[in-house]
């Protein structure tokens, strides 16, 4: 990582802390130099920048985010921020136009020694439902690398840190609460991990009556 992307990604971090006053909440898991994949609850383009912001430095260092192309190279800057300051993981989600299969492109991420941050909802949740349905690709990851621990990270607060449409962030406490990992069984279907999978991380919402008991 060049210096400039270095004082950037310090820039980032101490601009999220300062707004949102964010902790990091390890329920089930402890912050060790495990290789594994968080999959997060998806409401805020910032939400990637949270969970990096409150892991340790020695796992942010290998932990990338997945991310939409057609967003991070829409401009030089997001451009640079997706790849430089973050090392992302770039997945081109139309059907039509992309030449790679998204689950290779991340098992490869893996392979290289990376942990993954990544949104099974695969878009931004504007409902009013807590969670949009998961995409069948956090099963086959899961298959394809079956030993990598993964973990629920449910975020709190920061769609109302940044709503749609405004410029200027409103300053709240956000919190980032991690779960205990989950592994697909040999013989799980990818209807009941799925199901598995969105149950772990709602159990995580501060809104889900009795996550926290």
């Amino acid at each position: 990582m060049s210096l400039l992307a270095r004082l950037v990604g310090t820039a980032i971090v101490l601009f999220a802390r300062f707004i949102t006053a964010v902790r990091g909440i390890w329920l089930g898991v402890e912050p060790t130099a495990k290789q594994r994949i968080y999959f997060a609850n998806h409401a805020s383009h910032g939400d990637f920048i949270l969970i990096w912001t409150v892991l340790p430095f020695r796992l942010r260092r290998t932990a990338r985010p997945v991310a939409g192309a057609d967003y991070w190279l829409k401009s030089t800057l997001k451009r640079f921020i997706g790849r430089n300051v973050f090392n992302a993981v770039l997945i081109d989600r139309d059907r039509e136009t992309r030449t790679g299969d998204p689950i290779e492109t991340m098992a490869e991420a893996l392979d290289g020694g990376a942990s993954l941050i990544l949104f099974p909802e695969g878009t931004r949740n504007e409902t009013a439902e807590p969670l949009l349905p998961f995409k069948a690709g956090l099963y086959h990851l899961a298959k394809a690398r079956p030993a990598v621990e993964m973990v629920p990270v449910w975020i709190e607060n920061l769609n109302r840190v940044m709503p749609k449409g405004e410029l200027v962030p409103i300053p709240l406490i956000c919190t980032v609460t991690f779960g205990g990992p989950l592994r697909v069984a040999v013989e799980e279907s990818k209807a009941d991990f799925i199901a598995r999978a969105e149950s772990a991380l709602l159990s995580l919402s501060p809104d889900t009556e009795g996550s926290r008991k």
